[in-house]
């Protein structure tokens, strides 16, 4: 019986996040092909459209009508990536399941050799980008980013590791089980624990030079990652408020003794009040903020929306298989 089932179910599921890639993915599909035939005797390559305003629904659609194993899941609306990423999760049914950007900067060459190490016993085997070809600017924030998360969330996330990565059936299944609302994927990932390696690539040059992500897309996920697993920032804004507070003593010590001892006209002005009272009022906005940003999540996670609306499946067929069905 479970052998019936492995014949009939893809090895590898290849979930791909679509924003506006009419001109990028038939190049993605072609690539995508002719790694995955060679390599694997069944597998699905599930693409989410999040929201496209361009013609990829067309484009994917046609070559979905020509080849079953190209599975389409249209939102009705822009969710954002982590939703289409869910989405793919929800629906893939193979033993091992990929997680590829649809911008071809993830080489899908690497494929392979992320389900051989895989294989070797790994429940997790994810990316690790050597070296990125865009500019500056975003290199410095992807660079700075890894570096105060890692000061601020409780779980280990590897520097330089994104989304691109393989997993078992089994670390899918939990994935899915998350309810939450604001998820940052490979947080998720690491926190779920199990057998994890990472190996090195070089990341290619976009094959778009128009990326669906904004700037400010790229803090917002942020936040959920920082947000969504740590408290420590809550905790850096005590510890920041009881430092000044053992100052704003110190400074009242030294005018009380400046004023018995008649040195009171040494004592700062007004320039020195202004200071003190724009300074702790930022300090007070500060922490208002991050209260805030806490708060909003427990807002979004009560109302229990559904994380995506689905308006078109095409080739999507059969239930998700749990790990027991591997075994």
């Amino acid at each position: 019986m479970m052998k019936q089932i492995f014949d009939q179910m893809p090895e590898l599921s290849v979930i791909v996040p679509v924003y506006n890639s009419a001109n990028i993915f038939p190049e993605l599909y072609q690539r995508l092909i002719a790694v995955l035939e060679p390599a694997f005797p069944a597998f699905e390559i599930i693409t989410v459209l999040d929201g496209c305003r361009d013609g990829s629904f067309d484009v994917i659609s046609e070559k979905a009508r020509k080849d079953p194993r190209l599975k389409v899941i249209e939102f009705s609306r822009n969710f954002g990536h982590q939703a289409a990423l869910t989405a793919g999760l929800d629906h893939a049914r193979g033993r091992w399941v990929a997680i590829i950007d649809d911008d071809l900067e993830d080489p899908p060459e690497m494929l392979p050799e992320f389900v051989a190490k895989a294989r070797e016993g790994f429940d997790v085997v994810y990316g690790l980008r050597r070296k990125r070809k865009r500019s500056l600017v975003y290199r410095v924030l992807y660079r700075l980013f890894y570096r105060v998360s890692g000061m601020l969330m409780d779980i280990d996330i590897p520097n330089d590791a994104g989304d691109f990565c393989v997993m078992s059936a089994r670390v899918r299944e939990i994935l899915t089980e998350m309810p939450e609302s604001n998820r940052y994927l490979r947080g998720l990932r690491a926190w779920s624990g199990f057998k994890q390696i990472g190996v090195e690539y070089e990341r290619s040059k976009r094959f778009s030079d128009e990326s669906g992500y904004s700037l400010g897309k790229y803090f917002q996920l942020a936040f959920n990652g920082i947000f969504s697993f740590s408290y420590l920032p809550l905790k850096y804004v005590t510890v920041f408020g009881l430092v000044i507070a053992v100052i704003s003593l110190e400074q009242i010590g030294q005018i009380i003794y400046r004023k018995l001892s008649g040195e009171f006209e040494d004592v700062p002005g007004w320039a020195y009040l202004a200071v003190a009272v724009l300074f702790l009022s930022g300090v007070q906005l500060l922490a208002v903020g991050i209260i805030g940003e806490y708060i909003a999540r427990i807002y979004d996670e009560v109302k229990r929306r559904p994380k995506y609306i689905v308006k078109t499946k095409m080739n999507v067929k059969g239930k998700p298989l749990d790990e027991s069905d591997w075994r």
